[in-house]
Protein backbone atom coordinates (compact mmCIF):
# COMPACT_ATOMS: atom_id res chain seq x y z
CA UNK A 1 0.00 0.00 0.00
CA UNK A 2 1.19 3.30 -0.90
CA UNK A 3 1.26 5.67 1.79
CA UNK A 4 0.99 9.50 0.21
CA UNK A 5 3.47 12.13 1.28
CA UNK A 6 2.16 15.54 3.03
CA UNK A 7 2.92 17.30 -0.52
CA UNK A 8 0.96 14.44 -2.41
CA UNK A 9 -2.50 14.91 -0.27
CA UNK A 10 -2.15 18.38 -0.61
CA UNK A 11 -2.00 18.61 -3.95
CA UNK A 12 -4.54 16.06 -4.47
CA UNK A 13 -6.90 18.13 -2.46
CA UNK A 14 -5.80 20.87 -4.30
CA UNK A 15 -6.52 19.19 -7.64
CA UNK A 16 -10.29 18.63 -6.75
CA UNK A 17 -10.61 22.43 -5.71
CA UNK A 18 -11.13 21.29 -2.32
CA UNK A 19 -10.40 23.23 0.81
CA UNK A 20 -8.52 21.96 3.77
CA UNK A 21 -11.65 22.58 6.02
CA UNK A 22 -13.93 20.46 3.56
CA UNK A 23 -11.47 17.73 3.49
CA UNK A 24 -11.64 18.12 7.65
CA UNK A 25 -15.50 18.22 7.16
CA UNK A 26 -15.95 15.04 4.91
CA UNK A 27 -13.11 12.97 6.63
CA UNK A 28 -14.41 13.47 10.52
CA UNK A 29 -11.43 15.25 11.45
CA UNK A 30 -10.24 19.39 12.51
CA UNK A 31 -9.14 21.18 9.95
CA UNK A 32 -6.18 22.00 11.71
CA UNK A 33 -5.14 18.69 11.74
CA UNK A 34 -5.63 18.56 8.09
CA UNK A 35 -2.80 21.37 7.96
CA UNK A 36 -0.51 19.64 9.88
CA UNK A 37 -0.82 16.69 7.92
CA UNK A 38 -0.43 18.69 5.03
CA UNK A 39 2.58 20.58 6.45
CA UNK A 40 4.52 18.00 7.45
CA UNK A 41 4.60 18.34 11.20
CA UNK A 42 2.45 15.31 12.56
CA UNK A 43 2.57 11.78 11.71
CA UNK A 44 -0.86 10.92 11.25
CA UNK A 45 -2.65 8.13 12.71
CA UNK A 46 -3.67 5.34 9.95
CA UNK A 47 -7.85 5.85 10.35
CA UNK A 48 -7.15 9.26 10.08
CA UNK A 49 -5.19 8.69 6.88
CA UNK A 50 -7.72 6.79 5.65
CA UNK A 51 -10.25 8.78 6.07
CA UNK A 52 -8.71 11.22 3.89
CA UNK A 53 -7.66 8.68 1.07
CA UNK A 54 -11.04 7.75 1.53
CA UNK A 55 -12.69 11.27 0.84
CA UNK A 56 -10.43 12.28 -1.51
CA UNK A 57 -10.90 8.98 -3.98
CA UNK A 58 -14.46 9.17 -3.45
CA UNK A 59 -14.42 12.92 -4.92
CA UNK A 60 -12.18 12.32 -7.65
CA UNK A 61 -14.81 9.56 -8.61
CA UNK A 62 -17.46 12.89 -8.30
CA UNK A 63 -15.30 15.20 -10.35
CA UNK A 64 -17.05 16.84 -13.24
CA UNK A 65 -15.38 19.15 -15.54
CA UNK A 66 -16.84 21.64 -18.18
CA UNK A 67 -15.77 19.20 -21.07
CA UNK A 68 -17.86 16.77 -19.76
CA UNK A 69 -21.29 18.31 -19.96
CA UNK A 70 -20.45 21.05 -22.28
CA UNK A 71 -22.49 20.35 -26.29
CA UNK A 72 -21.29 20.64 -28.96
CA UNK A 73 -21.55 22.31 -31.68
CA UNK A 74 -21.87 25.79 -30.49
CA UNK A 75 -24.78 27.46 -32.35
CA UNK A 76 -23.41 31.14 -32.93
CA UNK A 77 -23.88 34.22 -35.23
CA UNK A 78 -21.70 36.44 -37.02
CA UNK A 79 -21.35 40.02 -35.94
CA UNK A 80 -22.15 40.22 -39.68
CA UNK A 81 -24.97 38.28 -40.03
CA UNK A 82 -28.45 40.04 -40.71
CA UNK A 83 -30.79 40.02 -37.83
CA UNK A 84 -33.45 38.16 -39.76
CA UNK A 85 -30.77 35.47 -39.92
CA UNK A 86 -30.71 35.56 -36.11
CA UNK A 87 -34.70 35.34 -35.74
CA UNK A 88 -34.49 32.73 -38.24
CA UNK A 89 -31.44 30.51 -35.61
CA UNK A 90 -34.02 31.51 -33.13
CA UNK A 91 -37.19 30.10 -34.51
CA UNK A 92 -35.39 27.10 -35.98
CA UNK A 93 -33.18 25.69 -32.71
CA UNK A 94 -35.99 26.87 -30.45
CA UNK A 95 -33.17 29.34 -28.32
CA UNK A 96 -33.75 32.42 -27.08
CA UNK A 97 -29.85 33.86 -27.49
CA UNK A 98 -26.49 33.53 -29.50
CA UNK A 99 -23.14 33.99 -29.21
CA UNK A 100 -21.62 36.42 -31.58
CA UNK A 101 -18.60 35.13 -32.83
CA UNK A 102 -16.16 36.26 -34.95
CA UNK A 103 -13.23 34.07 -36.04
CA UNK A 104 -13.40 31.59 -33.51
CA UNK A 105 -13.48 33.90 -30.28
CA UNK A 106 -16.96 35.32 -28.87
CA UNK A 107 -17.10 38.89 -29.26
CA UNK A 108 -20.69 39.25 -27.49
CA UNK A 109 -24.70 37.75 -27.93
CA UNK A 110 -27.90 39.06 -28.70
CA UNK A 111 -31.21 37.71 -27.39
CA UNK A 112 -34.32 37.88 -28.37
CA UNK A 113 -35.07 39.85 -25.72
CA UNK A 114 -32.53 43.19 -27.08
CA UNK A 115 -34.51 42.52 -30.55
CA UNK A 116 -37.76 42.74 -29.13
CA UNK A 117 -36.94 46.39 -26.67
CA UNK A 118 -35.78 47.33 -30.18
CA UNK A 119 -39.07 47.11 -31.74
CA UNK A 120 -40.90 48.30 -29.10
CA UNK A 121 -38.40 51.39 -28.85
CA UNK A 122 -39.36 51.73 -33.02
CA UNK A 123 -35.63 51.26 -33.72
CA UNK A 124 -35.88 48.33 -35.85
CA UNK A 125 -38.50 48.83 -38.98
CA UNK A 126 -38.81 46.68 -41.69
CA UNK A 127 -37.32 49.17 -43.91
CA UNK A 128 -34.06 48.65 -42.85
CA UNK A 129 -31.40 46.44 -42.47
CA UNK A 130 -29.97 45.78 -39.51
CA UNK A 131 -26.85 43.34 -38.16
CA UNK A 132 -25.71 41.81 -35.25
CA UNK A 133 -23.37 44.40 -34.41
CA UNK A 134 -25.93 46.71 -33.93
CA UNK A 135 -27.77 44.80 -31.43
CA UNK A 136 -24.89 42.34 -29.49
CA UNK A 137 -24.55 42.76 -25.75
CA UNK A 138 -21.74 41.88 -23.61
CA UNK A 139 -20.90 37.65 -24.15
CA UNK A 140 -21.60 34.63 -21.88
CA UNK A 141 -18.48 34.08 -19.17
CA UNK A 142 -16.02 31.69 -20.75
CA UNK A 143 -14.76 28.94 -18.67
CA UNK A 144 -11.48 26.29 -19.48
CA UNK A 145 -13.03 22.84 -20.65
CA UNK A 146 -11.12 21.30 -17.26
CA UNK A 147 -12.56 23.72 -14.92
CA UNK A 148 -14.96 22.02 -11.99
CA UNK A 149 -18.80 21.81 -12.68
CA UNK A 150 -19.20 23.72 -9.71
CA UNK A 151 -17.80 26.65 -10.25
CA UNK A 152 -19.87 26.56 -14.03
CA UNK A 153 -23.12 26.16 -11.65
CA UNK A 154 -22.42 29.32 -9.92
CA UNK A 155 -21.40 31.48 -13.13
CA UNK A 156 -24.88 30.02 -14.42
CA UNK A 157 -26.80 31.20 -11.24
CA UNK A 158 -26.12 34.99 -12.80
CA UNK A 159 -25.93 34.15 -16.85
CA UNK A 160 -27.79 31.79 -19.40
CA UNK A 161 -25.33 29.91 -20.80
CA UNK A 162 -21.31 29.51 -20.64
CA UNK A 163 -18.48 28.61 -22.89
CA UNK A 164 -16.06 26.85 -22.71
CA UNK A 165 -13.03 27.98 -24.77
CA UNK A 166 -9.98 26.52 -25.44
CA UNK A 167 -6.87 27.91 -27.33
CA UNK A 168 -8.96 31.13 -27.34
CA UNK A 169 -11.73 29.32 -29.77
CA UNK A 170 -14.92 28.32 -28.83
CA UNK A 171 -15.00 24.71 -27.88
CA UNK A 172 -18.63 24.05 -26.41
CA UNK A 173 -21.26 25.85 -24.43
CA UNK A 174 -22.63 25.32 -21.03
CA UNK A 175 -26.56 26.22 -20.23
CA UNK A 176 -28.89 25.67 -16.67
CA UNK A 177 -30.55 22.91 -19.14
CA UNK A 178 -27.44 21.00 -19.57
CA UNK A 179 -26.73 20.42 -15.64
CA UNK A 180 -29.62 18.40 -15.89
CA UNK A 181 -27.75 15.21 -17.07
CA UNK A 182 -25.76 15.70 -13.32
CA UNK A 183 -29.31 14.65 -11.91
CA UNK A 184 -28.72 10.74 -11.74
Amino acid sequence: MHIPTPDEIRKRRESLDMRQTELAKRAGISQSMVARIEAGNVDPRVSSLNKIIDVLNHAEQKRVIASQIMHTPVITIHPSDSIANALEIFEKNNISQLPVVEDGVPVGCISESVIVKAIEQQRLHKTQSFYVRDFTEPGFPTVPPDINIENVIDLLQQNHAVLVIEGGVVQGVITKHDLISLIK
